[in-house]
């Protein structure tokens, strides 16, 4: 099991090249906080406890078309509290129903306790995904 928070974004990173479907549901702790403030207008921003979060995504993802072709880890930044990290990368993916390519940016805030995610915040490039998946 993953114990550093680098080693935690690794993992997720393997999650999400593993299966179309994939999440990382067993990479967070039972009361972590998932954010994404730069969310599109109607769609939650926070979600406070593994199950509030993954009864929200578990469908959203499996109806997603895209599959997720590379994850490039651009930087990972260390912060003063040592369970915590910034992460920029570069998710790359495949609409499949297009079968158009596309890269998108982001910058996330993990914070690990006991091996697992407490909080994920993640800053995502809404406009590149949404042309992605126009």
């Amino acid at each position: 099991m993953p114990t550093t928070p680098r080693e935690l974004f690794q993992r997720m990173q393997e999650c999400w090249l593993s299966h179309p479907t994939a999440l990382i549901g067993d990479l967070l702790t039972d009361d972590a906080v998932v954010e994404t403030p730069f969310a599109p207008p109607g769609r939650p921003t926070r979600f406070e406890g593994r199950q509030r979060f993954l009864a929200f995504a578990d469908p959203q993802r499996a109806a997603l078309p895209v599959r997720f072709d590379a994850c490039r880890t651009i930087a990972v930044h260390d912060t003063r509290a040592p369970d915590t990290i910034v992460v920029e990368y570069e998710l790359t993916g495949t609409n499949t129903r297009t079968a158009k390519q596309s890269t998108a940016a982001f910058i996330a805030v993990l914070t690990a306790r006991d091996g697992k995610v407490a909080l994920w915040r993640e800053y995502q490039n809404t406009l590149a995904i949404m042309h992605a998946l126009a």
